[in-house]
């Protein structure tokens, strides 16, 4: 099994009343699919996995998998604060047959040396892929390109890498520059440089942007060779993808209220501490999506 091109991750639909919506995991799943999305990746930080309990963990979980069906590789989502807790989540995942696990390093660990043996035994507990997920605005932790690299060339079973550190461009290229095996590197950062991290090497995105048949679509001109169309789609709608990055104001709020407006959800709920979206933002929203021939 390998990943590549465009993987979403996946939100976690909820209620007005805060409780998970299970119905609205298979309603986005297939919106996801139908935008042609060639991997899916719940229980991710913009899946509010934070926000979960583990058993709301396990349900997610499930439910993505079962609705999915086998159609596309589900990338499961396992980082923890302790390895023991990351290590049981990854073989969870695998018994359910996930295609990867993603890990995020522990919180605010900075000693490298106990973040390498972290990847290390939670790569020898399951035989799934382990994407390493480069997130050091969440995690506290600063992973440099060259201690990347030796993570993925000499561990087994490390074999993708997801990055969060802006700028990823030039971060893909210093990875490239120093990685001996054959790994893929994703971007992220809410699709922001995503033509840019194609043209630097990158495999694909793992981004839960929520018009994903634009990614797909970028990519694939891309992957055609026809680079100028590629950067020509991509561009055209970089101010939606700006606005929805907005993380200050809401961002996996912006990017609920869009599935609700597409009617993938019923409610555009995000858990608390979260901070609202006003009228005004709401407004620009609408506005920018009708603009760029988006609505309906």
């Amino acid at each position: 099994m390998i990943l590549s091109g465009v993987c979403t991750i996946a939100l976690t639909p909820f209620t007005d009343q805060g409780d998970v919506d299970l119905e609205g995991i298979d309603s986005l799943t297939e919106l996801y699919l139908d935008s042609g999305v060639h991997g899916l990746v719940p229980l991710g930080i913009m899946g509010e996995a934070h926000k979960l309990s583990d058993a709301e963990r396990g349900a997610v979980m499930q439910r993505y998998l079962s609705a999915a069906g086998g159609r596309v590789p589900v990338v499961v989502g396992c980082s923890a604060a302790a390895t023991r807790v990351t290590v049981e989540r990854a073989r969870e995942a695998e018994a359910a047959a996930a295609a990867a696990v993603m890990v995020a390093p522990p919180n605010n660990v900075g000693n490298l040396d106990l973040v390498f043996e972290h990847y290390q035994r939670v790569a020898e507990a399951v035989s799934v892929p382990v994407v390493v997920q480069d997130e050091p605005v969440n995690t506290g932790v600063v992973m440099p390109a060259p201690f990347i690299a030796s993570i993925v060339d000499e561990i087994e079973g490390c074999c993708y890498v997801k990055l969060e550190e802006a700028p990823t461009t030039i971060k893909i290229t210093r990875l490239l520059k120093e990685i001996r095996a054959d790994v893929g590197i994703f971007g992220g950062l809410g699709g922001l440089y995503f033509y840019e991290e194609l043209v630097r090497g990158a495999t694909g995105i793992m981004t839960g942007f929520a018009y994903q048949e634009i990614l797909v679509r970028t990519y694939e001109l891309f992957s055609e060779g026809s680079k100028s169309e590629a950067r020509e789609h991509f561009f055209r709608h970089l101010p939606l993808i700006r606005f929805e990055a907005q993380l200050g104001v809401g961002g996996v709020g912006i990017r609920k209220e869009v599935f609700k407006l597409r009617g993938a959800i019923s409610s555009s709920h995000v858990r608390f501490p979260a901070p609202p979206l006003d009228k005004e933002t709401l407004r620009e929203l609408e506005e920018l999506i009708g603009l760029l021939g988006l609505a309906g």
